[in-house]
């Protein structure tokens, strides 16, 4: 199949997790025989025609001078030229700035959405863009082909809300079995001996309930606050927190393998997500043998069940912190692991996208030929 994927900022991943199974996936696609196209920003850091295999269009991205604004021209873009390629698959990730599009995408194509969370719901937005949200929720759920939700509350949603069928299909991770404490030299922590958040900088991620907890818990273990704070409110954040020395915002970090030492040599890793679906992050953390305390919503139960420990306001970060230690629960981190290696590994979901783009494929093709 000739296939397009639209919707990110593109390949190799210098983002986040659209960006990354954006490049997992369709490295698979390309090492499958597949002929795989990713549209990438004009500026993105890569600027090779190729990646793996796959081919890469850059497109003009005005982002970085119109801010959310310039989104829309980039997925226009995109999208206009998608027209020109004769694609039998186009893969939508996500519908914010894409779906008012929705009438120029190639129509002997098949269009397929990743439907993302709800994105209405993310307080960083004023009122009039969370009701555009839903507008171009409703756009992308009515007009794509076939839809796919990374999340069975997503799943639930999209049948309760548009009466629409979707294929579940979570993220995925890669199981990780070479650690290596050299790294943590470099971010001056040991073994153990510190927590981490990561997330990025917006209310609904609670990185500011979780720092509160430390603080009032007394706790004077370092934190590592991995995200870009380099934002309005990661300003907020640094300010607010200045006086207390151990915790360390380090800025984003990208590279996979630095991210998952961190990770496995953690005390205690903070997952704060409480809008979408699945979060990719969360299941690297799991991949990763962290030990998870997470927000208390059904996205993060729905994929931790009983192996965490879950808070909903700083008191309850504070109790926690008091409380637990990793070495008194290794059980709930090894049955974290098992689950990324059995359900939520990237050669399972890798497949199971590939599987759905041959069906949906295959349907449009017998009803084109009735």
């Amino acid at each position: 199949m000739k296939i397009a994927i639209v919707g990110t900022r593109g390949i190799p991943n210098h983002y986040s997790g659209f960006e990354q199974f954006a490049e997992y996936f369709s490295v698979y696609l390309a090492e499958k025989g597949h002929d795989v196209y990713v549209y990438n920003s004009h500026n993105h850091q890569y600027q090779e025609k190729t990646f793996k295999g796959v081919n890469l269009i850059h497109k003009h991205d005005p982002e970085y001078k119109y801010g959310t604004f310039g989104q829309f021209i980039y997925d226009y873009n995109c999208i206009k030229d998608s027209r020109k390629h004769n694609f039998d698959v186009v893969l939508q990730l996500g519908y914010t700035s894409n779906s008012v599009w929705f009438f120029m995408l190639p129509k002997k194509a098949v269009t397929i959405t990743n439907m993302d969370g709800l994105e209405w719901k993310r307080s960083k937005y004023s009122k009039p863009v969370q009701q555009f949200l839903k507008f171009a929720e409703r756009l992308a759920a009515m007009s794509s082909d076939y839809l796919v939700a990374d999340s069975l509350g997503i799943q639930s949603f999209l049948k309760r809300k548009y009466n629409k069928d979707s294929a579940y299909i979570p993220y995925g991770a890669h199981p990780f079995s070479t650690p290596d404490d050299a790294i943590l030299k470099e971010y001056g922590v040991e073994k153990g001996m510190y927590n981490m958040i990561i997330a990025r900088f917006e209310p609904e991620n609670n990185i500011d309930m979780v720092l509160q907890g430390i603080v009032d818990a007394g706790n004077t273990t370092t934190i590592l606050v991995v995200g870009n704070h380099k934002t309005k409110y990661g300003e907020y954040l640094k300010d607010k927190y200045k006086a207390q020395a151990n915790i360390r915002f380090t800025g984003g970090i990208f590279n996979i393998s630095f991210l998952n030492n961190l990770r496995y040599y953690s005390g205690l890793y903070f997952h704060g997500h409480s809008v979408g679906g699945t979060n990719p992050s969360l299941l690297e953390a799991m991949a990763s043998r962290a030990f998870i305390l997470a927000h208390n919503n059904d996205f993060n139960k729905a994929i931790l069940k009983d192996n965490a420990y879950y808070f909903s306001n700083p008191a309850e970060v504070a109790a926690l912190v008091k409380q637990l230690k990793k070495e008194d629960n290794l059980q709930k981190v090894e049955n974290n692991y098992n689950a990324i290696v059995h359900d939520f590994n990237w050669d399972k979901v890798n497949g199971q996208y590939l599987q759905f783009f041959e069906e949906c494929f295959a349907k449009k093709n017998r009803a084109h030929a009735g």
